[in-house]
């Protein structure tokens, strides 16, 4: 079983992936932390649709209340007991209108959080993702080689393909020749070369051959 390879073996490397680990962290607390500010004063824009809903239930409460008593008064109690008892609908109609405003406004207040929170982190685990992603797949497949003990020509020769003429140059004036020849020290360097843009180092070995 192959353990994902979250961080480079290089120093360098290393660091700016720590780095760009840490500043994501960041940037997601940042966000989370703007899209609560966001949910908290949208939500706040329905406090008078709260109130008015305490309010509402409150007056229809009393109303009912009062309608009970006037409605036993002989003779004309119904009559008496008929606009307090309309008046408790409309309080309560007001109440429910003021509960639907409130809800509206909470749930526009989860969207907007949500839209701050989630376009931002999304938008940075885009750029992010896919370089942890190749950079842990190329160091697995490499690290397979490694750990078969392998010959260290096939990251050698990858080096002369992929690295810099510049890095070549240092290593050795005819990196092909010396390849060709079987020079252990020059292959080692090269490989060691490849390697480490992969995330790992050459076995030490191999580098004092």
């Amino acid at each position: 079983m192959w353990v994902v390879k979250l961080y480079s073996d290089v120093g360098t490397q290393r660091f700016w992936q720590v780095v760009g680990d840490l500043v994501l962290a960041g940037w997601i607390w940042l966000c989370v932390e703007l899209g609560l500010l966001v949910f908290r004063i949208t939500n706040a824009l329905g406090t008078p649709g709260r109130k008015a809903a305490e309010a509402g239930d409150g007056l229809a409460g009393d109303l009912h209340k009062m309608s009970e008593p006037i409605g036993k008064v002989p003779v004309v109690g119904d009559e008496l007991r008929s606009p307090v008892d309309g008046a408790a609908s409309a309080a309560g109609k007001l109440a429910e209108a003021g509960r639907d405003q409130a809800h509206a406004v909470e749930q526009l207040a989860y969207v907007l959080a949500g839209v701050t929170i989630g376009l931002p982190v999304l938008f940075a685990l885009l750029i992010w993702l896919p370089r942890r992603i190749r950079f842990a797949r190329r160091a697995r497949a490499a690290q397979k080689f490694i750990d078969s003990d392998a010959d260290l020509d096939l990251f050698a020769l990858r080096a002369m393909a992929n690295q810099p003429m510049h890095k070549l140059a240092k290593i050795s004036d005819d990196p092909v020749a010396a390849w060709r020849g079987g020079d252990t020290a020059v292959i080692a360097r090269l490989a060691d070369l490849e390697l480490r843009s992969t995330g790992l180092k050459a076995p030490r070995t191999a580098l004092t051959q």
